[in-house]
């Protein structure tokens, strides 16, 4: 039992690792001994961000990545196979989103929400299922798929992040999808959907975080560690049961905050990202 949540000798992936809470998840994986690839587009952020995470010996390597564009997925198949013949763990983390109007926002601006937050996790996990597929066969033991969501994909958020919104719904929903089928194969996938994390998808956590988590019945905004916690557990033998599931980790906002009643804190939630 001492061990359960241990990650040593595992091989992880986190898209949008370079910053935020994808960053704050690979400091946790290093933590607990896994070998960690970080991408996301700008090389200057990752070098930046791989030193950082490497600080205290722990192994953080860069693999620049468009997770929108086919060919770059592809490559960063190719890359790992011959870097490592095997991935253990795929952290599906890497998002956008739009905060247009709804008499201002364009289909193309919603098309490129949707590409990133629900095409490209199902077309990159399915260019990587064949390292999956290898842990399998190398570890005699599950690998592990953990897709990103957000509150936003299950409450309703009143600002205007539509295409935000509904990507993360669809993605709580295409975990299902994945699980059912890649559960066959002893890939297992399941969802983290956070609350209010200080980033630069959730400024207003960020810059304000004290008047921000007085609208949480935690009453704060969430740590570093307790977003790395949840997703430390679903990638260890700790969450080796969890399959198609999405566990929240937002402070008691969407399950623990009355309902009834005037406007209130979660109109002041629209401009979280």
């Amino acid at each position: 039992m001492n061990k359960i949540f241990s990650l040593a000798g595992r091989v992880a992936l986190v898209t949008g690792g370079s910053r935020g809470i994808g960053k704050m998840m690979a400091a946790g994986f290093i933590a607990q001994g896994a070998r960690v690839y970080i991408a996301a587009r700008s090389p200057q952020i990752l070098t930046e961000a791989v030193a950082d995470l490497s600080k205290d010996g722990g192994e953080c390597i860069a693999l620049p990545l468009d997770i929108t564009d086919a060919a770059s997925r592809l490559e960063l198949a190719s890359e790992l196979a011959q870097r490592e013949g095997r991935l253990d763990i795929l952290v599906n983390n890497a998002a956008t989103a739009n905060r247009a109007s709804f008499d201002a926002i364009t289909e193309s601006a919603w098309d490129d929400v949707m590409d990133a937050n629900v095409k490209a996790p199902f077309f990159l996990t399915q260019s990587l299922a064949a390292l999956l597929r290898a842990s399998v066969a190398a570890q005699a033991r599950p690998a592990k798929v953990i897709n990103i969501a957000s509150i936003d994909g299950i409450g309703l958020n009143t600002g205007p992040t539509f295409a935000y919104q509904v990507s993360k719904a669809a993605l709580i929903h295409l975990t299902r999808c994945l699980a059912a089928r890649l559960v066959q194969e002893n890939i297992l996938v399941s969802c983290i959907a956070p609350g209010a994390f200080p980033s630069e998808m959730n400024i207003a956590a960020r810059d304000d975080p004290e008047s921000f988590g007085r609208l949480v019945p935690a009453g704060r905004v969430g740590s570093p560690e307790e977003i790395a916690g949840a997703a430390i557990f679903l990638a260890s033998r700790a969450g080796d049961y969890v399959v198609g599931d999405t566990l929240i980790v937002d402070g008691g906002f969407i399950r623990a905050r009355p309902t009834h009643g005037p406007p209130g804190p979660r109109d002041a939630l629209c401009q979280q990202f």
